[in-house]
């Protein structure tokens, strides 16, 4: 039996060079595509149709379309009652795109595929740039003014595409998915994208979703092309989410 084949990318070829997502391998789940770049153009595109890149260090630019696609509609955020009753007496303040280079820093830091050792230097120069023309963002949560947790991510359109998150406290990175939750719901975003499903995501009210049915739903938030710019300016005191 043939063992499927994935397309390779030239650095050359135009941004839109990938075959459609249902090309994508069952084994490993997702796989799509290898090489190109991590340019402007090639990443947004790749957002915007449900692809996007992982990779280790020394292996070419991978790049994934998992079925089903986890994702988290901000409404349907689940935060224990218990997490919530701390943050009655929490001295997190939380802050908007203050430290992103901290943020992917201390994420390129973790071990595994949700906190980020695929995060490398290559990455880090490709989202430095997204978040220098306003695609990608950061959540930044402090405690006693240091940084204790984060999340970044690009947001096209109505879509907020999550990257990673740490935390260097418990529950700092719960009160970034909060906070982030709380803005993209005040603006109208649709949905949240976590790529992958695991026990923490999917504790937290994330749901699988047909890859198809993920991908007409980005045609429809993502169309027109558009930043997002209208973060909070100043810090947000993470006891004050209690009451909303």
């Amino acid at each position: 039996m043939t063992k499927p084949q994935i397309k390779w990318i030239s650095r050359d070829d135009p941004p839109d060079t990938f075959p459609a997502i249902s090309q994508a391998l069952r084994s490993p789940n997702g796989l799509l595509a290898a090489g190109g770049d991590l340019s402007t153009e090639r990443l947004l595109y790749a957002y915007e149709h449900a692809i996007f890149p992982w990779f280790d260090t020394g292996q070419p630019i991978l790049w994934w379309s998992p079925d089903p696609r986890c994702v988290l509609l901000p409404a349907n955020l689940h935060l224990s009652r218990r997490f919530r009753r701390s943050l009655k007496s929490t001295t997190f303040g939380v802050s908007f795109n203050e430290a992103f280079a901290d943020v992917i820093m201390a994420c390129s830091g973790k071990r595994d595929r949700h906190t980020g050792t695929w995060i490398t230097s290559e990455m880090i120069d490709a989202y430095s740039r997204l978040h220098a023309l306003g695609w990608a963002h950061s959540v930044e949560v402090w405690l006693e003014g240091e940084l204790v947790g984060g999340i970044y991510g690009v947001a096209i359109g109505r879509a907020f595409f999550g990257e990673s998150m740490f935390s260097r406290v418990s529950n700092a990175s719960k009160v970034a998915v909060l906070t982030l939750c709380r803005q993209l719901i005040a603006h109208d975003f649709t949905v949240l994208d976590c790529q992958v499903a695991s026990p923490h995501l999917m504790s937290l009210g994330a749901t699988r979703m047909p890859r198809m049915e993920f991908a007409s739903l980005l045609k429809a938030v993502c169309t027109p092309r558009c930043r997002f710019d209208a973060w909070p300016q100043s810090p947000i005191d993470a006891a004050l989410l209690q009451a909303e």
